[in-house]
């Protein structure tokens, strides 16, 4: 069964600003003038650690919005190299991350300074944790034909060349659900006191790097062929890898993929990516016993969990957003029927 497998990709729960880039090293506001920005945006750079008079604010009328602050803490933190990349052989046991360098307290306890990607992590975590009303929903399936597929679409001679994976038909199958369930891509604005409708999906897919975790994402995922989809997908992950992600690359993400299978682990309750309004959650697939035409047979099975924030999703639409995706996953033609 290790050949159906899905072919390993280092993600976690929720992602780490990286990067460099000139929003960071804005000049400073002149003595005595306090920056432009409203209570909410005060509060998020207070939580991040972003002075707001280094900030570059876009904002009309020279006010730093809350995308300006999450710019300049994602800039703030060069990319490191990924430490795992998708491999060919599924089977292939991933390779652990680095840990930084510790201090040693004493021979009973070590100490590990909380620095860098790590502390901006722990920071929007707890910002998105306790900001957005988390919901999580899971669905257990058989993704035996989805699995099939991936084999098939690698002897296609139309699809040479281009890496195919059991990711790339999950990106596809959230994509197809978000195009029947319109409203599940959207923001909160707590400023406006607004829910922003995105007409565009930059579909994000959660990744680890030696230095922290880090969310890139695919611009206009929904525009995409299945082929330009694989394209996308590969240079997100060797950007990644040789340490080139931009803030750009990591900025404005509707929603998040992220894989907890390639540990071996069968679900989890994800963290939302900040700002963003799901993230989907994708366990190990495993052969198992499940009741198929009737009969009990050893098929491919997975768990999906879907985290979304209860104020912009409610249990209706998240459950069937999420019913979606699976009806998907087993039904791979519904790729072709429901686009």
């Amino acid at each position: 069964s290790a050949a159906h497998e899905p072919e390993p990709f280092r993600s976690f729960d929720s992602p780490a600003p990286a990067g460099t880039s000139p929003r960071s090293r804005a000049p400073a506001q002149p003595d005595g003038e306090r920056p432009l920005a409203k209570p909410p945006v005060r509060k998020l750079a207070k939580d991040l650690g972003i002075d707001l008079a280094a900030v570059v604010p876009t904002g009309d009328g020279g006010i730093v919005t809350r995308e300006d602050v999450h710019a300049a803490a994602a800039a703030a933190i060069a990319p490191a190299p990924v430490a795992v990349a998708p491999a060919p052989a599924a089977a292939e046991a991933p390779v652990a991350v680095p840990v930084p360098q510790a201090v040693e307290a004493s021979a009973r306890e070590t100490r590990i300074p909380v620095k860098g990607v790590r502390k901006v992590t722990a920071q929007a975590m707890v910002n998105s944790a306790f900001t957005a009303p988390h919901v999580t929903e899971f669905i257990t399936l058989d993704v035996t034909r989805t699995m099939k597929l991936v084999q098939e679409l690698k002897e296609d001679p139309d699809l040479q060349g281009l890496r195919i994976n059991p990711l790339l038909l999950i990106a596809k199958a959230v994509l197809v659900a978000i195009r029947r369930n319109p409203d599940v891509n959207a923001s909160w604005d707590e400023a406006a006191q607004e829910i922003v409708l995105k007409h565009y999906v930059n579909l994000g897919i959660a990744a680890a790097t030696p230095r922290g975790l880090i969310v890139p994402n695919i611009k206009d995922a929904h525009a995409k062929t299945l082929g330009e989809l694989s394209t996308a997908l590969s240079g997100l992950v060797a950007t990644a890898r040789d340490g080139k992600t931009s803030p750009a690359d990591m900025q404005n993400g509707t929603i998040t993929i992220t894989n907890v299978g390639v540990f071996g682990v069968d679900t989890g309750t994800p963290i939302l990516n900040p700002g963003e309004s799901a993230i989907l959650a994708v366990g190990a697939i495993k052969l198992q016993p499940w009741v198929h035409k009737g009969k009990v047979k050893a098929r491919q099975v997975t768990t999906l969990a879907l985290s979304f924030d209860h104020r912009l999703i409610d249990g209706e639409l998240g459950s069937r957003f999420l019913a979606d995706i699976a009806a998907v996953l087993e039904h791979p033609r519904r790729l072709i029927t429901w686009s």
